[in-house]
């Protein structure tokens, strides 16, 4: 958690005047009680009344000025709170971004939600209470015994064993929550995952009928959560009522001891009940501390995930070599490659997504890249825009080693059209425009018709201007498609990676889709990744994949002669083999 206070260095102004004008106001606070033994002891025993009206305007006085010192330390605290987690949140996703698809996938995309969201709001809370608090109530309660001692030296001591047990239930509390709350993120994370998954898949669970199922899994997850809430409750809990017990104790043996002192003579009725409000001064003040301290050590263990996240280091650290590129008519080329998730290559070949990879693709070459389901087919593409890298081997773009770009560089080389189509809220004009910002709608409209989705924009109300729902939902999955290839035909990418773009579209509008790439003016070198053999079998080159090894190369009419796996997959999807 202090290694986040890096981010308050453009706030220190704010961080310093909070607090500032907080025991200003707490000065005045410690001024009153002395302010009302004058009254007592002297206006009202006296019976002055010019006296009494003075030192009731003096009061009213100091009262406003105590709200200005307020108003300003909540606004400067909130300011600088506020700004504190707007620079935490900026770094937190900029590091994200950083990150590589394998530490996402370490980390969890409902944990990195979490922590944007909900610990971030929890730490904004902690440093509001800590610039408005974390002086004013120690000086409070500071200042009051220093003023009991000055009205009685022996009564002081009553304040001063009552200051001493309060701040060892609260440190005992504090020990034993900060863990506990860390516990309660972690269990918030789990219940954030199962309702992401409930709400993404719903269609999916009613249409297996499993509403029942999840909801009593949903429910189990839900109960830990708030059993665990209710365990660090209850200790928490205590510090109200042992604050209050202990110090209306306190106060009780005041009083009893302040009107023997009266009796006596050697207290002022004054005086006494200035001691009594500094006490009860105390007992806010220790309240509100206590309160604090709470909400610190729930921000310190959402504090500490946020900074578990800044900790991860990069697995992929972005190239910044400016070698000049090699002269070699292969754009991508694939040197003996192996891949595992893990990082580390197995000495068990199946625990490898892939395993020595080795192939060319020159200028203008259509690669189909076809295998059965988790035979790598996807693991291939994803390393040419390096979403991970090679645990053996070189996979090369125009001669150059992937490492040696920055990513900027390497992935404004190439345009990639994922397997689930995303589209973002906005209109079908800005959507295309995420592949180029400078095309105008002409170009927009030529990436269209050849992506086969000209109908799509015809048909729908404002043509380009149609607005698309978040995730597309107003759009089919087949217009989800089209429309994403389109986006990543505006780039006019050197190289194209189609991974199984087309396998909501029917066969004629994959078949037109084909021919319109054909059309492409400035010859990139097109991956297409797919199920089907229809889909690639006019490539000029096509990989067979199986269990992450290629077990064949060639054309389609090679590969229906010389490899077993290519000539199952096609008969499969032909009459020839006997299935429809």
């Amino acid at each position: 958690m202090k290694k986040l206070l890096v981010y308050i260095k453009d706030y220190r102004l704010e961080s310093i005047l909070g607090p500032f004008f907080k025991l200003f106001e707490a000065c005045l606070d410690l001024i009153v009680p002395m302010i009302m033994v004058v009254m007592i002891d002297e206006a009202i025993k006296g019976n002055d009344k010019a006296l009494i009206i003075k030192l009731s305007v003096l009061l009213i006085i100091l009262g406003f000025i105590g709200l200005a010192f307020s108003i300003t330390a909540q606004f400067f605290a909130a300011k600088a709170s506020v700004g504190f987690i707007k620079q935490i949140k900026y770094a937190l996703f900029l590091h994200i971004q950083k990150l590589s698809l394998s530490d996402t996938d370490k980390v969890g995309n409902n944990t990195l939600i979490t922590r944007l969201t909900s610990d971030m709001n929890q730490i904004q809370t902690g440093v509001n209470l800590t610039l408005r608090l974390f002086l004013r109530s120690p000086f409070i309660v500071a200042g009051a015994v220093v003023m009991a001692f000055f009205i009685d030296r022996n009564i002081s001591l009553i304040f001063i064993a009552a200051i001493v047990l309060l701040s060892v239930i609260v440190y005992l509390i504090m020990r034993w929550s900060i863990p506990k709350y860390r516990e309660v993120q972690n269990s918030l994370d789990r219940v954030l995952g199962k309702t992401r998954e409930n709400l993404t898949g719903v269609r999916v669970i009613r249409a297996f009928s499993l509403e029942k199922e999840e909801m009593e899994e949903f429910e189990r997850v839900n109960n830990s959560l708030t059993n665990l809430n209710k365990r660090v409750g209850r200790v928490s809990a205590l510090m109200n009522p042992m604050t209050y017990a202990i110090v209306n104790i306190a106060i009780t043996v005041l009083i009893y001891r302040g009107g023997v002192k009266v009796d006596g003579g050697l207290l002022t009725q004054g005086e006494v009940i200035a001691l009594y409000n500094y006490m009860s001064q105390i007992l806010v003040e220790l309240i509100k501390f206590a309160n604090m301290f709470l909400n610190i050590t729930r921000s310190i263990a959402c504090g500490n995930r946020v900074q578990a996240v800044l900790e991860i280091e990069p697995a992929m650290e972005e190239g910044c070599s400016k070698k000049a590129e090699c002269s070699t008519e292969n754009i991508v080329e694939f040197d003996n490659v192996s891949l595992n998730y893990n990082g580390k290559i197995s000495e068990n070949r199946e625990e490898n997504a892939l395993n020595n990879i080795s192939f060319c693709a020159e200028k203008g070459e259509t690669i189909g890249i076809i295998g059965g389901t988790g035979s790598g087919k996807t693991s291939l593409v994803s390393l040419i825009p390096r979403f991970y890298d090679a645990g053996e081997g070189i996979v090369r773009i125009k001669g150059r080693n992937v490492k040696d770009y920055g990513f900027a560089e390497l992935r404004n080389l190439m345009s990639l059209v994922l397997q689930k189509a995303v589209l973002f809220k906005g209109s079908i004009r800005d959507n295309i425009k995420w592949g180029n910002e400078a095309v105008n709608d002409e170009e927009i409209m030529e990436a269209v018709r050849l992506a086969q989705a000209e109908d799509i924009v015809k048909d729908k109300e404002g043509g380009l201007s149609y607005i698309i729902e978040q995730e597309g939902r107003n759009l089919s999955g087949g217009q989800k498609q089209r429309l994403s290839i389109a986006r990543a035909l505006v780039r006019k990418p050197e190289i194209l990676i189609l991974d199984d773009s087309s396998s909501a579209l029917d066969y004629v509008t994959d078949l037109a889709l084909r021919k319109g790439l054909k059309e492409l003016s400035y010859n990139p070198v097109i991956f297409i990744v797919s199920q089907r053999t229809s889909s690639i079998m006019n490539a000029d080159k096509i990989i067979v994949l199986d269990e992450g090894e290629i077990v064949g190369t060639g054309s389609h009419e090679e590969l229906l002669k010389t490899c077993e796996v290519y000539a199952e997959i096609h008969n499969s999807q032909t009459m020839k083999g006997g299935k429809a």
